[in-house]
């Protein structure tokens, strides 16, 4: 599984790295990165993409 977010969706609220922050942090110019792919497990993963407000957590599954 792939993950990302998506930087023009991203709206810098933070709730993914309020839910995550070994995974993704909100840099200084508001938008929020993701900074490790190995320290979240998968169930939490997708919690958090939906949690997010403008949907800009893409979550790719890999054949």
């Amino acid at each position: 599984m792939r993950f990302y977010v998506d930087e023009d969706l991203c709206t810098g609220c933070g709730i993914c790295e309020e839910m995550c922050p070994e995974v993704f942090q909100v840099d200084e110019e508001g938008i929020c990165r993701v900074i490790s792919e190995d320290e979240c497990e998968e169930h939490d993963l997708y919690e958090i993409a939906e949690e997010c407000p403008a949907e800009a957590i893409i979550i790719e599954e890999e054949e």
